[in-house]
């Protein structure tokens, strides 16, 4: 939600970055309906329109790998919306999360996985210093 709500920060850089090959993002139907909700339920604060959030939500679809996952193991962390991105970047084999909820995601280097932030991740694929 931060990508959308500045077009300043690190998660705005990254998201204009889906899609360039600089890196790869993986999506399940779960967590596209849950980015959907939660853009569409933010609309006020925000300055796009419904019909750009379906656009965004669009793109991210058409762009991004899609991965099914299969709620084998949960619950792991204390959110259930928490585990369902940690399910699928263990299906998808993904070596990180993005996200400012870095503490929601303690343990999760368990499964080979690290929370990282946006700027981190920038940094990481060479896009910052």
């Amino acid at each position: 939600m931060s990508a959308l709500r500045s077009k300043r920060g690190a998660s705005y850089k990254l998201l204009k970055l889906i899609g360039k090959g600089k890196f790869k993002v993986n999506v399940s139907v779960p967590l596209i309906l849950e980015y959907e909700k939660a853009a569409k339920e933010s609309i006020k604060t925000i300055s796009l329109t419904i019909g750009d959030i379906d656009e965004i939500i669009d793109y991210l679809c058409a762009t991004s790998k899609h991965q099914k996952i299969f709620y084998l193991w949960r619950p792991f962390l204390n959110d259930p919306k928490d585990d369902m991105i940690l399910e699928l970047a263990v299906s998808a084999d993904c070596d990180y999360i993005v996200t400012y909820n870095q503490k929601d995601f303690r343990g999760i280097e368990d499964f080979g996985v690290r929370a990282i932030t946006a700027r981190e991740f920038l940094k990481k694929i060479g896009e910052l210093l």
